[in-house]
């Protein structure tokens, strides 16, 4: 049987496709991903839960000529699959195969050679600055894990993002690890606006108070632009992505091509600092790396069944 994947050599052709047909080639590279790496071995639960946003990403922005900086990089396989690697891929991470990670020697849509470190957001910033200077107007897109956001050198970078006020996209991929479980005061952060519990319990709460008090209500609105921007400034009065100037999206659901679709476009046309916070799950597609994420991080060859 064919496959609607065997069709597309570049993100051109992906973009000639309706957003229907998107879901079906997910499957489709999860299906390659999964053959591959039982294989060979490699990251599995990371890659498995990206695959629709890179998709979306790569349906709406005009790569390579706007630019996707991945941290982590091991995420990159779904990437790889769609920028003209397909057929290689069965040579991942052997010998003088495909690199597990993105590699400007491989490919002119790996932009940034990465691992794990924390660093794409000082690339893609650096690279938002270069762009400017140069009367340029592409698209600098990093995709970053949250348990790159535990690193120093990205909060660094997000200081001078937010005071630079440079037109950049920052999509945060949020699936509560990195390869276990993250520590610390940020993780809590993202978790605690994923849940959504503090803003459900008052989310009715702020909506009255914005109704029938005209002299808070009105005002809010008419800065916020809407009465849910509203209810999140009273709700999340010191959101620390917009404290630091950037302007915060989400939470987005990291699996509807759609949702996903639709608020990349409209990023596109925000003129400066956005960051997408998307939620993910490590592993989609395959339960066994849904029960064991961590098991399946960097996996050795394995019998599918």
């Amino acid at each position: 049987m064919s496959r609607i994947l065997d069709g597309i050599e570049s993100p051109h052709d992906l973009r000639k496709l309706p957003v229907k047909d998107l879901s079906k080639i997910a499957k489709e590279i999860r299906g390659l991903i999964l053959d591959v790496v039982s294989k060979h071995g490699g990251h599995l639960s990371s890659n498995l839960g990206v695959v629709e946003l890179t998709l979306a990403l790569h349906y709406v922005f005009d790569t390579p000529r706007d630019k996707i900086i991945w941290d982590v990089g091991h995420q990159c396989y779904s990437h790889k699959i769609l920028t003209g690697r397909k057929e290689k891929f069965w040579t991942l991470r052997q010998y003088q195969g495909l690199c597990g990670f993105p590699s400007r020697k491989e490919s002119e849509y790996d932009v940034f050679d990465t691992g794990h470190a924390s660093t794409a957001l000082s690339a893609a910033l650096g690279m938002s600055v270069a762009r400017d200077k140069m009367k340029e107007n592409h698209n600098v897109v990093a995709v970053v894990g949250d348990g790159s956001f535990t690193g120093g050198i990205a909060w660094e970078a997000l200081n001078q993002i937010g005071h630079l006020r440079k037109k950049l996209i920052i999509v945060l991929n949020y699936n509560e690890m990195s390869i276990a479980h993250n520590v610390g005061a940020m993780s809590k952060y993202l978790s605690y606006i994923v849940s959504g519990q503090h803003y459900l319990k008052i989310k009715d709460l702020a909506k009255s108070i914005l109704g029938i008090i005209p002299a808070v209500g009105k005002p809010m609105i008419k800065v916020a632009g809407t009465v849910e921007e509203a209810i999140k400034k009273l709700v999340f009065p010191g959101l620390v992505f917009e404290e630091l100037g950037v302007r915060y999206i989400g939470p987005v659901q990291g699996h509807n091509l759609r949702s996903l679709i639709e608020v990349f476009k409209n990023a596109k046309d925000y003129d400066g600092p956005v960051l997408i916070h998307c939620v993910t799950q490590k592993g989609k597609g395959y339960s066994p790396a849904i029960s064991n994420p961590e098991g399946f991080h960097s996996a050795s060859p394995f019998d599918i069944q």
